[in-house]
């Protein structure tokens, strides 16, 4: 039956058949054309291939390279392809868009506390949260980690875009701030679930057409959204020329950070602290930076950064060790053996695990006696797990060092918090003091602190003391220690004595 006959001509592609069971599948079809050997077509051969499975792997495939695998949002790939069609499609039609950069505030706490299982479930919750408040023509993306980004396009002109964009921020704020109920059973506990808050800082940037880049885009939202976090955390900020030259300056200012710890460019300078007859008692140790090209580089213009980098924990270690062979170097000169050394330690380094592991090592190398030790927190300290907070504390106390709050009245004081840390003093913070003469409010503050000192059996010390007048309206209702420029500047160790005994005023 096949002699004398040829086939020419083949056609191959992709359909959609039906089986025997009424449901529609994707086949592969070739279809061939067989014809005699004198050019007439007898008949066709056609071949089906059910390719359900290869289209499934390949739309997988598909959905991996491009949709965030824990979210089903798109991802970083697919995001940077639609901001690049909505710079074009902005160019085109002449309207404006925004891009938003979302980071999670303290979400690492929630991973580190309760298991990257529970920390996904919220993440999940947060996505399906943020596509509800968006237009369809709009997109929400996950860069990766707690840090999402969206997408509005079709904006209006000018002023009219920024506020449509803020408007939609402030939407998605609000529904990221309502509770969210965790399942505990994922962190392998017991099963039962828990409320959870979280707050967010956003940065947004606008653009019409392709003025700016994707790249230079995604860099300005950043800088936004670090503004921020430094603004205090749960809130938005549009970019603005000025916040990028504030961060190459921030830059500029980590490199030189890390190139003086590496290379020791501190010092430490101290202080006096005083009792009523003006008699030194001890000591503030404050860090100074001996930068080598700006001199010397006051704490206010470097610390914040040190927090910002985590680089205050080997600063803050550096600050204890050297305060300490202080310490020990005093115990063997006669006047000077009986002197504390106060030292300021930062919320950041007091929460790490080994603290108390830390100043203990310390303490043990430089030989310091724990009872000359003060350590300085402030009540930033207490917002964070305030039972890891007291624990630590008597830990450190049952060793001998004591604990001042600093900045007192100028945070979220407690007297809850109070009653149970094992403090010894209260310091009435410098911004109380400076108008404790003129300011009715200041000086009820500063008459309110000692009141509460001695009615806990605290100590109470005022600091920025620069007047005799500060001091006698001090004395007057109760306070019998200071510090300040009235009774002497800061200084090196070497010249503290000769030059504040010199500067100390009578009593």
């Amino acid at each position: 039956m096949w002699d004398a006959i040829v086939s020419t001509g083949t056609w191959s592609g992709e359909i959609w058949n039906r089986r025997k069971n009424g449901e529609i599948f994707p086949a592969w079809t070739t279809i061939t054309a067989v014809r005699r050997r004198d050019g007439v077509v007898s008949h066709y051969v056609g071949t089906f291939t059910d390719i359900t499975q290869r289209r499934a792997a390949e739309d997988e495939i598909r959905h991996l390279a491009f949709y965030d695998a824990l979210t089903q949002l798109p991802n970083r790939r697919l995001m940077l392809d639609r901001l690049r069609q909505a710079l074009t499609a902005s160019a085109r039609h002449g309207r404006h868009g925004a891009l938003m950069l979302f980071d999670l505030d303290d979400f690492k706490t929630l991973n580190d506390t309760l298991g990257h299982d529970v920390g996904d479930q919220f993440l999940i919750e947060v996505a399906a949260r943020m596509e509800s408040c968006i237009r369809e023509c709009d997109t929400v993306a996950r860069l990766g980690g707690d840090e999402f980004v969206v997408i509005l396009e079709e904006l209006d002109a000018g002023l009219l875009a920024a506020m449509q964009a803020e408007s939609v921020a402030v939407k998605i704020q609000g529904a990221l701030n309502q509770p969210y109920l965790l399942d505990l059973s994922l962190a392998g506990g017991e099963a039962n679930t828990r409320s959870y808050h979280c707050t967010s800082s956003i940065g947004i940037t606008l653009f019409r057409g392709h003025d700016v880049d994707v790249d230079e885009l995604l860099k300005r939202a950043d800088t936004a959204m670090y503004q921020a976090k430094a603004a205090g955390r749960n809130t938005l900020r549009f970019f603005d020329p000025q916040m990028q030259a504030a961060v190459s300056v921030r830059a500029t200012l980590d490199t030189d950070l890390r190139a003086a710890i590496g290379e020791s460019q501190f010092v430490l300078h101290y202080q006096p602290q005083v009792d009523g007859s003006g008699r030194m008692t001890g000591v503030e140790a404050l860090l100074r930076w001996q930068h080598p090209r700006r001199g010397l580089v006051m704490p206010a213009e470097f610390i914040d950064q040190a927090e910002a980098t985590r680089l205050i924990m080997p600063l803050g270690r550096w600050v204890l060790e050297t305060a300490c062979r202080q310490l020990a170097e005093w115990a063997g000169q006669a006047g000077r053996e009986g002197l504390d050394i106060a030292v300021n330690v930062s919320g950041r380094q007091f929460h790490q695990a080994d603290f108390v592991d830390q100043v203990k090592a310390v303490l043990a190398t430089t030989g310091a006696d724990p009872r000359r030790l003060k350590l300085e927190v402030t009540e930033s300290l207490l917002l964070h797990d305030i039972e890891d907070v007291v624990a630590r504390m008597a830990q450190l106390r049952a060793l001998g060092i004591n604990f001042a709050l600093d900045d007192f009245g100028t945070g979220y004081s407690s007297l809850y918090y109070l009653k149970r840390l094992p403090l010894a003093q209260l310091k009435i913070d410098q911004s109380f003091v400076r108008d404790v003469l003129i300011d009715a409010n200041d000086a009820a503050i500063a008459r309110t602190v000692i009141a509460l000192g001695q009615s806990l059996g605290l100590a109470v010390i005022a600091e920025g003391v620069e007047t005799p007048g500060q001091r006698d309206f001090l004395k007057l209702h109760g306070c019998h220690a200071f510090q300040g420029n009235l009774f002497g500047v800061a200084c090196g160790a070497e010249k503290l004595f000769s030059e504040a005994a010199a500067e100390r005023r009578d009593g």
